[in-house]
């Protein structure tokens, strides 16, 4: 069965509208096609550049949030080592 690209890039799209509805499509096109020629990118290649895209925007999310864990818990150390063994902290 043939692939409809045009069906997959409007699927990406719709996607990262749910996951990050902050950001208009605008600023995702644009982010996507800046390093491509657009009058000659076939849907297969702007399929490719879109999933790429949210993939590498998905992974950037996890990674913001795993450092504002690490930020806020580095804030609270005064009372990580209030509640450890005085001996264990050095």
């Amino acid at each position: 069965m043939r692939i409809n690209y045009y069906k997959e890039i409007l699927g990406v799209l719709q996607t990262l509208k749910e996951l990050h509805p902050a950001q208009n499509m605008g600023k995702h096109l644009a982010t996507v096609i800046d390093d491509y020629d657009l009058w000659s990118m076939k849907d297969k290649e702007l399929y490719y550049a879109i999933d790429k895209y949210a993939k590498q925007l998905d992974l950037d999310t996890h990674i913001d949030e795993d450092i504002d864990v690490i930020i806020k818990e580095g804030m609270n150390l005064d009372s990580f080592f209030l509640l450890a063994d005085p001996e264990d902290a050095y």
